[in-house]
């Protein structure tokens, strides 16, 4: 089984995950989460499992989206898919670009379409 991650869906507003099985997906999940990927994405992906009846060792691959214009909700997906796929043993994948191999752990690197815009709230 695959697990898909996406935290940057619809602008960055929404975290969707799917569970495929070959080509049939088997759960899907979409859960608003503007500015909050990084409470929501591991509490979602243990709901969608658990609703589905889906243990995590059944998970062989993740695929996470990693080129957008998310700055921080790309890098909470990318690195949690990374942190997952590490964890587990199991293979992952980007939707863009290639795996990179470093001292033989497997990672995905995200990619930015244009430069974070960084506020700062006094």
């Amino acid at each position: 089984m695959i697990l898909y991650i996406n935290t940057i869906k619809e602008g960055a507003k929404y975290i969707e995950l799917i569970i495929y099985k070959g080509e049939k997906i088997l759960a899907k999940f979409k859960i608003k989460a503007e500015r909050r990927q990084s409470e929501k994405l591991l509490s979602s992906i243990d709901k969608i499992l658990k609703n589905n009846n889906i243990k995590i060792d059944n998970i062989n691959k993740i695929v996470v989206a990693n080129k957008g214009e998310g700055f921080t909700s790309l890098r909470i997906g990318v690195a949690t898919a990374n942190a997952l796929a590490f964890a587990l043993g199991i293979n992952i994948e980007g939707e863009s670009g290639k795996v990179l191999n470093r001292k033989g752990l497997k990672i995905i690197k995200p990619k930015y379409v244009k430069e974070p815009n960084i506020t700062y709230n006094n």
